[in-house]
């Protein structure tokens, strides 16, 4: 067995509070679960909900302390930021157009911020956040979850150690079936916030998923987007925002991209896959056996490469948490990111100057980088599917 890292039963030495999560949603029991998971925050206030009811109730499901549950977020931020054991970050897990206010509420207040994505739904209020960030010297992370595994992790060091030479074509996709039929008109929870503008903002499909494949190839190759060339479907009837997608990409590098995320693809559950293509080889990866990479070289062999039995580049390998044939997931993933995320500021608040490893986590700049992107690939749709300058 190659080893990794410990996690788990260690003593909570920050404490978190949370906005959105309550009972009846998703995300947020994720974040907790994954926080929980190294043990390094403590949950210790909340406003759970619109419903004061619900947080009430939530609050109580999870043990808190009714003083810490807050109607609205603004008093939870305010009342937080005066007292002597405040919490040290807020985590944000609400529909895409409330987070810009509670991010700035939060800040404002002193409180570093850890955010769903897509940041927000307008590249200005992305910048604003990450202004004010620098201004109060705060930590601000946006949870692109997939970045977190371990294989990701080596991929990126092996693009950027120049294992595949030089990078010329990336083909990536992300199709998922939840939304073929029009099942917001069901009332289901986590569909009716997605499809309504006025909550998920300018896009759908795109702003969901299109924005991980986007922070996902960033991540890996480092490239920098030229300009997009997409066209944004609505395939179910009545629906108001885009369901499917199709996007072609000029890297400022010379290499191209063709980027391909649908909700409405029948037979496909979570089915997000980079394929990378170099002078020297090549990687394919998938989301939904992610402990796994395929890589291809023009000088030797195809090979497969298995966390926890191969060994990784050591940053790498340093976020594998069990033996080879124990498949680590989407928990373990996101559990990464906040490990790395609250190490960060825990150095940072003893006062401590953080590494380059230290800060290996999606930031505000990722964010930003997000929210331009759906905004480009709907503006070229909206002219017809024509090249927009990034």
């Amino acid at each position: 067995m190659v080893e990794g890292q410990e996690s788990g039963n260690k003593t909570p030495q920050l404490k978190y509070g949370m906005v959105g999560g309550g009972q009846g949603a998703f995300i947020g029991d994720v974040h907790r679960k994954a926080v929980a998971l190294d043990g390094k925050a403590e949950l210790v206030a909340g406003c759970f909900s619109q419903s004061f009811e619900n947080t009430l109730e939530t609050g109580e499901i999870l043990g808190m302390d009714r003083e810490r549950l807050y109607r609205s977020y603004k008093d939870m931020a305010e009342a937080e930021g005066t007292l002597e054991s405040k919490i040290d970050f807020v985590i944000i897990v609400t529909p895409n157009n409330s987070h810009f206010p509670i991010a700035k509420s939060a800040l404002q207040n002193g409180i570093h911020v850890v955010c769903d994505k897509p940041l927000t739904t307008d590249s200005k209020d992305a910048e604003e956040l990450e202004r004010i960030a620098a201004e109060k010297d705060l930590l601000f992370c946006v949870t692109y979850t997939y970045t977190g595994y371990p294989i990701v992790k080596h991929m990126r060091e092996m693009i950027a150690k120049g294992d595949l030479g030089s990078i010329r074509f990336v083909n990536a996709e992300y199709p998922q079936d939840w939304l073929a039929t029009a099942l917001e008109k069901t009332g289901q929870k986590q569909s009716v916030w997605r499809a309504d503008p006025k909550q998920t903002g300018i896009s759908n499909c795109v702003g969901d998923i299109g924005s991980h494949i986007e922070n996902m190839v960033s991540y890996l190759t480092g490239l920098n987007i030229q300009s997009v060339c997409a066209r944004l479907d609505t395939f179910v009837e009545g629906r108001i925002l885009d369901d499917n997608a199709s996007i072609l990409v000029n890297y400022d590098n010379g290499a191209k991209g063709l980027y391909w995320s649908s909700q409405i693809a029948v037979g496909h559950d979570n089915g997000l896959r980079v394929r990378i293509y170099g002078t020297k080889g090549s990687l394919e990866w998938s989301q939904e056996n992610p402990n796994y990479i395929r890589i291809s070289y023009l000088s030797k062999p195809t090979e497969n490469i298995s966390r926890g039995r191969d060994e990784l580049y050591p940053h790498a390998q340093s976020y594998s948490r069990i033996p080879a044939g124990h498949p680590e997931g989407y928990f373990e993933a996101f559990a990464n990111i906040y490990s790395t995320f609250i190490t960060a500021l825990q150095k940072k608040i003893s006062g401590a100057a953080l590494s380059g490893n230290d800060q290996d986590y999606p930031g505000v700049q990722a964010g930003i980088q997000g929210v331009k992107f759906i905004e480009k690939c709907v503006e070229s749709s909206q002219k017809g599917a024509v090249w927009i300058d990034f």
